[in-house]
């Protein structure tokens, strides 16, 4: 099974951009999206059809133009999950969730703290959202949560850990937070099979980063670890640029 992930900071900027061929030409099985920035009934279904994703599923912000995640399958899933149950998260639409056999996999972005107020929702978020995926891994052992998570882990994912250092994506705060998510049961799968630097998933519009790889790893495939003997794969696919993000790949047995 390949799983791509991937924050296209508005669906139909990226539609525009060319998007729609890169998913044919890629091929994964699922599809995660993030930051999708649109209603279901606002997008023309018919092209993420014609492209081989029958089931698609779409989870948007009740705030138009904002956050909201997708998942796209060529299968069935046998079971969506849409938000977490806990309101002031799913108003934002930030978690879907589709079980395939005995894997379950959710599409999760979690929030910027581009200022005070955001930074503690982030913090509220990351704490609540650590308590939801300890219950759920007692029902859905087998799971991935691959997304956004708006947080570089160690000095290694950025391009400048010195003037970033009290920068919101690379607070201590929030790297402990990932560190213990991954100990509760979670293996970063990029990092688990590629220990090489400058390998960045996000860059600044700004001062030619993309151009110079002046950039953050803040996209995740994270992998249960029940899961660690079926992982084959995980990739950055740097090459995709309909965003200021690019897509990773997971791909399992």
């Amino acid at each position: 099974m390949k799983v791509v992930s991937y924050n296209v900071n508005g669906i139909r900027a990226a539609i525009n951009k060319g998007f729609i061929d890169w998913l044919i030409a890629t091929d994964a099985d699922v599809v995660c999206l993030q930051e999708i920035k649109a209603m279901k009934e606002q997008l023309d279904l018919s092209l993420f059809e014609e492209a081989g994703y029958s089931y698609n599923y779409w989870f948007s912000a009740q705030k138009k133009g904002y956050s909201g995640v997708a998942i796209l399958s060529k299968k069935k899933p046998d079971h969506l999950e849409y938000g977490t149950g806990i309101d002031y998260m799913d108003f934002e639409g930030r978690n879907l969730r589709a079980d395939f056999g005995d894997v379950s996999i959710m599409s999760m972005y979690l929030p910027s703290g581009t200022n005070m107020d955001r930074l503690e929702f982030k913090l509220k978020y990351m704490d609540d959202l650590q308590e939801y995926v300890n219950e759920l891994k007692k029902e859905r052992p087998n799971l991935i949560i691959l997304g956004d998570y708006n947080i570089c882990h160690e000095a290694i994912d950025i391009h400048d850990p010195v003037r970033n250092k009290n920068v919101s994506g690379f607070l201590p705060v929030e790297r402990e937070w990932i560190g213990n998510f991954m100990a509760s049961g979670f293996i970063d799968s990029f990092r688990h099979l590629n220990k090489e630097p400058h390998n960045y998933t996000w860059w600044s519009y700004r001062a030619n980063a993309r151009n110079n790889n002046k950039g953050w790893r803040l996209d995740y495939g994270m992998v249960s670890k029940p899961l660690e003997s079926r992982l084959k794969r995980s990739i950055i696919l740097k090459e995709a640029k309909h965003s200021d993000h690019c897509p990773i790949l997971v791909e399992i047995d």
